[in-house]
């Protein structure tokens, strides 16, 4: 009988792909078969304050046709962030480097809730790219327009 390949989860707003992106999802496939949660808009709004650039079904959509993503899905509406960790029951969950979560908090209330998780972070940032953030980007979009205007 052999083992089965271990899941591994990430999650964003995966709002303009980017390298960064990319690459997560990349280092992600080292360690199992993919499964990325994309956020609801209204997540978005309730985490970051701000509207998503690009509506929730898109960004899914794209996301669904990265290399190395087995499975996509969009997360629950609900503020219940670690539900959808209870629903996919993953092996591990690998966080982005700049992701405001902190790691043995999730693992203990995910142990708290009967899952047993190891939750690990992508440590390096892509620094070969100077637009490897959605923040970057839209700063980087803003400079251009205002500079025409």
């Amino acid at each position: 009988m052999s083992k089965r390949e271990k899941r591994v989860l990430v999650a964003g707003t995966f709002d303009i792909i980017h390298p960064g992106h990319i690459h997560l999802i990349k280092e992600a496939t080292k360690l199992g078969k993919v499964i990325v949660i994309v956020a609801r808009d209204s997540t978005v709004r309730r985490i970051k304050g701000r509207e998503p650039i690009i509506p929730e079904r898109q960004r899914l959509e794209v996301v669904k046709n990265i290399k190395g993503v087995f499975k996509a899905r969009l997360g629950n509406e609900d503020k219940d962030l670690l539900k959808v960790v209870e629903e996919e029951k993953p092996d591990i969950i690998l966080l982005g480097p700049n992701q405001n979560f902190n790691e043995k908090e999730i693992e203990e209330e995910l142990k708290r809730r009967g899952i047993n998780v190891k939750v690990l972070r992508l440590e390096d940032e892509l620094k070969d790219f100077p637009l490897h953030s959605t923040t970057k980007i839209v700063k980087r979009i803003l400079e251009i327009f205002n500079k025409e205007k």
